[in-house]
């Protein structure tokens, strides 16, 4: 059965300051600011409501269904990353 959204959530908040790899391979790191995911490479911030809604679509083949909201190639190597899915999906 997969987790809870909270569950979720936490996971990725112990991952703060880590890097994790988008498809491509660039790296980066996150940390938290109020109820968004500010991002060490680029000037977009995620909100948690982004998380909340992605986390329904997974496992996630690829960002495409992820293009509607903000940071799609960040929100897919985030919530795909061994550390956060473990073997949930």
């Amino acid at each position: 059965m997969k987790p809870t959204f909270e569950e979720i959530w936490g996971r990725i908040r112990g991952h703060s300051g880590e890097i994790f790899k988008q498809i491509r391979g660039g790296e980066f790191t996150y940390e938290f600011k109020g109820g968004y995911i500010v991002l060490s490479r680029t000037n977009h911030n995620i909100a948690q409501s982004d998380f909340r809604e992605a986390c329904d679509l997974v496992p996630l083949k690829n960002t495409v269904a992820v293009q509607h909201l903000r940071a799609p190639s960040y929100i897919y190597a985030i919530l795909m990353d061994k550390r956060i899915k473990k073997d949930d999906w």
